[in-house]
């Protein structure tokens, strides 16, 4: 979805030859498979934040072309909305002192982002959902001008044939609808990569499916969408319904949404990219030059581009990867659970939490997900969403009686994988000190029950209770949360509530 695209009408003939291509390259990837055709083993791992624009009142700021322009790097891109930006790292190999290089390359660059940003009354701000942002803001006008979001936005609304609806339950309940995909721009998100060989990405990928509730229970940063306070991680819900294809006689069908968790546990990275095009529609037929069986049988590595552009129109919260580097293939699942923030700390704590996890999982004897039924892993997900920190999940006991237990989510965190977790960068030959160090920002939290999404509910709260309107609650909620992220200490040690000066003197907020 990163290649540059030109709006454009599709016909009939466009979307045949499409899925004819998308079966030749099915074929390709099967067959560079069954050959051995794979990179091999280089322990790589690396890391994209999208990011939001706001000004110093707290309120979003359409001006992502204009900050680009000032930063003038490769490592920032744009992404859906005028006030989002994409931050990319460089791959790193896993091992020695790498968490506190990402650290210090991440602070480096949003530190020099957001001073470029400031001289145009904006700045960044890494966190989930924008508290600010209002049903306003996200309108077609405020697509980044790129023609593949145009694009997008026009395929997705003419496969769903209406309107999107939010409809999201939680402390209260939102319900609007929107006339186009810009919703979508509000959850901002890490995403985090790691390259596998294909005899071993099936138990990664079944591995980070697994933890993904525990990901979000720990790491939820996104409580309010447009004035309401929601679930503790409201972005998979809002972002399922404002990519959703189905009108409601499809969704009634039970057609799969595009937005997805999955169904099952896999074999091979394989069935995934074979269910993304069993599954869904193209939304985007645009075909490459290259006809990738004859690459193949001239002893080339086909970029296998249709399938690529495909499986970035499918969402799935852990996503297989196809990529070609230095002519080699390579495979690559991408975690895409997390909420951006809320530091550069708590990021790379999360990052470290995951990669060793998944490490330790994805090598026991009896893996975890041959115990723990996919919908039970789904359901957690979900929980963990709701409720974040305070959720409860199902997890397999420890022991030879088996079965289930439900149990609260810092409990299972705390007494069981946070050792597995250090037990994995130990494997993944980390240091100790980054080991130590950025396991016990994750293991405070969890004795704190305080994250993101508990500080920003807290200090709004307490807002309230000063005598802030909500809106004027929300924004200098916002502006306390943007001072104390670029000061970069972890969120659990962040004071709640606002400063005297705050609460007596917001800023006015125009809504």
């Amino acid at each position: 979805m990163g290649e540059k695209v030109v709006a454009g009408g599709f016909d009939l003939s466009d979307r045949q030859r499409y899925r004819r291509k998308l079966h030749e390259c099915l074929e390709g990837l099967e067959r560079l498979l069954a050959e051995k055709r794979f990179d091999r083993p280089k322990n790589m791992m690396g890391l994209e934040i999208e990011l939001n624009l706001a000004g110093a009142d707290g309120m979003p700021r359409m001006v992502n072309a204009q900050v680009l322009e000032r930063i003038a790097s490769p490592d920032f891109q744009t992404e859906l909305g005028m006030f989002n930006l994409e931050v990319n790292v460089l791959p790193h190999r896993l091992g020695g002192r790498v968490f506190d290089q990402l650290a210090e390359e991440l602070s480096a660059g949003l530190g020099y982002a957001h001073r470029q940003a400031s001289a145009i009354d904006a700045g960044v701000v890494m966190i989930g959902i924008l508290p600010t942002i209002s049903r306003a803001d996200l309108v077609t006008a405020n697509l980044s001008a790129v023609d593949r979001y145009s694009l997008l936005n026009e395929q997705i609304l003419s496969m769903r044939g209406e309107d999107f609806t939010l409809d999201i339950d939680g402390v209260e309940r939102l319900t609007c609808t929107s006339g186009s995909i810009v919703a979508e721009a509000a959850c901002t998100s890490v995403q985090l990569h790691l390259q596998v060989t294909p005899a071993r990405f099936a138990d990664v990928w079944n591995a980070a499916q697994a933890v993904a509730a525990v990901q979000i229970a720990v790491g939820a940063n996104s409580p309010f969408l447009f004035g309401r306070e929601l679930w503790r991680e409201s972005r998979p819900p809002l972002f399922t319904q404002a990519t959703d294809t189905r009108p409601p006689e499809l969704q009634a069908q039970g057609v799969r949404p595009r937005t997805w968790f999955g169904e099952r546990w896999v074999d091979s990275a394989y069935e995934l990219f074979a269910e993304n095009v069993r599954y869904f529609p193209s939304l985007l037929p645009i075909c490459d030059e290259e006809e990738p069986l004859r690459v193949l049988g001239e002893g080339g590595v086909p970029s296998l581009q249709e399938l690529v552009l495909h499986n970035g129109t499918v969402y799935r919260w852990n996503r297989p990867v196809y990529g070609v580097s230095d002519g080699v293939p390579h495979l690559r699942v991408e975690n895409r659970v997390l909420p951006a923030g809320p530091t550069v700390a708590d990021v790379v704590a999360n990052a470290a939490f995951y990669y060793g996890l998944v490490r330790t999982l994805a090598d026991e004897q009896r893996p975890v997900w041959t115990r723990l039924p996919f919908a039970e892993a789904e359901a957690n997900f979900d929980a963990a969403c709701r409720y974040g920190i305070d959720a409860r999940l199902r997890w397999p006991r420890r022991g030879r009686g088996g079965g289930l237990a439900s149990v609260p989510a810092v409990r299972l965190v705390l007494d069981e994988l946070l050792p597995m977790a250090a037990a994995g960068l130990d494997a993944w030959g980390i240091e100790p000190a980054d080991r130590d160090y950025y396991l016990g920002i994750v293991e405070e939290r969890c004795r704190r029950r305080a994250n993101g999404a508990t500080w920003q509910v807290d200090t709004y709260h307490r807002a309230l209770a000063a005598g802030l309107e909500r809106d004027e609650a929300l924004a200098a909620t916002t502006r306390r949360y943007s001072e104390l992220m670029h000061r970069g200490e972890p969120v659990h040690t962040w004071p709640v509530g606002l400063t005297e000066a705050e609460v007596s003197a917001p800023l006015p907020v125009v809504r």
